[in-house]
């Protein structure tokens, strides 16, 4: 009998511990998220100053600068998760596009602001690099947890579900051409 019971509560143990490590888990991710969005965030609201920028320089480079202000447009706060990736994505396209438009006006190039907000997005970009590195490796413990036995049956239990990685684009993989 005292088996018994100290089976059920080994058992009883173990399912506690391991709830409360898919909790922690799930927070890091969650964490992670939020320091990732941070920087999403700054460089979205570094935009406007960027396009007004380019702009004066740029009068018929309208379709770009159209498509960021587009995706710019839209309340960073109001923006579901998946949405704020997604709008990131399609900036993260664009902003390249900004930098062969500098090769093309010598004068934009060599513009102070111009020149102060390419560093400053520079930064930011390489924050975002981090805090997406960062997102991942909580992600990928996270997932691992749930998939391995026996906190699979906790992450059934108690229905965790798995998170998703930050991927690049399809675009972002391809190889940048510097032509000189």
């Amino acid at each position: 009998m005292i088996e018994i019971l100290l089976a059920v509560a080994a058992l009883l143990v173990a399912m506690v511990y391991g709830y409360n490590r898919a909790v922690i888990l799930k927070n890091y991710v969650t964490e992670a998220f939020s320091t990732m969005d941070v920087y999403l965030k700054k460089r979205w609201d570094l935009l406007p100053n960027l396009i007004e920028t380019v702009k004066s320089y740029t009068a018929h480079e309208k379709n770009l600068l159209t498509e960021l202000t587009k995706i710019r447009s839209q309340n960073y706060e109001s923006l579901s998760d998946s949405e704020k990736l997604n709008a990131n994505l399609q900036i993260g396209q664009i902003l390249p596009k900004i930098h062969a438009v500098a090769e093309n006006y010598p004068d934009l190039k060599a513009n102070q602001n111009y020149s102060l907000l390419m560093q400053q997005m520079e930064a930011i970009e390489n924050d975002i690099a981090n805090s997406r590195k960062y997102y991942n490796g909580t992600v990928r413990e996270f997932n691992t947890f749930l998939e391995l036995f026996p906190t699979n049956l906790i992450g059934m239990i108690f229905h965790f579900q798995k998170a998703k990685m930050f991927e690049a684009q399809v675009q972002e993989r391809e190889n940048v051409k510097a032509e000189l």
